[in-house]
């Protein structure tokens, strides 16, 4: 409610006690008192509702998608300028899988300085192997790297070893889990680290999400209520340089549309989430998070893609 509903509010309900009052204290068989322009209910404005993208059109394109690829597709965008929304399954649970890293180094840069970020950070082959994938820090366990670079490469290149290391600075999973239940996440449920995070257990929560919590702590990193603007600009960064997106939600973007993503995938799982900016106007901000319904199968970036580009496709035709 903003503030200017709320005066109206109170200014109406005062000026309704005041009425019934003088109703009550009035003498029996008096004149009723003339109202005064003061006495007048004042109109309370109508509720601008933000425009919602999600028409039968569009919703028809998703449902044949999910068809097409046998597949559920979470989604939830948010046009930042005009508030337009467009969900679809944005309340469900998904697994978030390397998704999550984005908002891991947004935690870690907002709790540390820089003096903290140079710090040199160090690990064994033992953390490599447990961890999976590990391209960049696999080849420094000889000399470590300074924590920086680790939040940077879980990022851009998605290593596993990397995220491990920020979740530790952190305090583990329950550290990135309260981080974002202190931005108002308390929906996303971070339980393990790479690569347990990957293998969800049916019927918990543990290692979900959902696109709508998604977008909205994502949300927050564009409007500038989590990082201040430095540290901002650090993860932005990061995630435009995130190769591993590239036939995502960037493979759906309009032409000239900037996209600055963090991929995750697993089995049947594969998700973007992003920050996409179009040449003039305000950021978009999007999730897809999509999961194949037959467990055997494999994920298809193109179903990702396809998805953006649906999604996208209608917030452009609303400008």
């Amino acid at each position: 409610m903003t503030s200017r509903t709320t005066t109206l509010l109170t200014a109406a309900a005062l000026g309704l006690g005041l009425g019934l009052g003088l109703a009550a204290c009035s003498t029996p068989g008096a004149p009723a008192p003339t109202p005064s322009a003061s006495d007048t209910p004042v109109p309370l404005p109508s509720p601008i509702a933000a425009p919602d993208l999600a028409t039968p059109e569009v919703e028809a394109a998703l449902t044949d998608l999910e068809t097409r690829y046998d597949a559920r597709i979470g989604l939830s965008v948010l046009d930042t300028g005009s508030g337009a929304t467009l969900d679809h399954r944005a309340d469900e649970r998904f697994g978030y899988a390397s998704s999550l890293k984005a908002f891991a180094a947004a935690a870690l840069l907002d709790a540390t300085d820089d003096a903290a970020l140079d710090r040199v950070v160090t690990w064994t082959q033992a953390d490599v192997d447990a961890a999976g994938y590990s391209p960049l820090t696999s080849e420094h366990v000889t000399d470590g790297l300074p924590l920086r670079q680790l939040a940077e490469a879980a990022v851009r290149q998605s290593d596993n070893t990397a995220l491990n290391l920020v979740l530790t600075e952190l305090g583990g999973p329950a550290g990135l889990d309260a981080a974002l239940a202190a931005q108002g996440d308390d929906v996303t449920d971070v339980v393990h680290s790479e690569p347990e995070l990957n293998t969800l257990t049916p019927g918990s929560t543990a290692d979900t999400t959902t696109p709508a919590a998604f977008t909205a702590t994502l949300a927050r990193v564009t409007d500038g209520d989590w990082l201040e603007a430095d540290d901002r600009a650090t993860l932005l960064e990061w995630m435009s340089g995130n190769a591993t997106g590239d036939t995502l939600i960037r493979a759906g973007a309009p032409d000239g549309w900037q996209v600055a993503d963090k991929s995750g995938g697993a089995g049947g799982i594969r998700n973007d989430v992003a920050i996409v900016v179009p040449p003039s106007g305000d950021p978009v901000v999007i999730s897809v998070l999509t999961t194949r319904n037959d467990p055997a199968a494999k994920y298809d970036d193109a179903l990702v893609a396809e998805a953006a580009r649906i999604a996208l496709a209608a917030v452009a035709a609303a400008r």
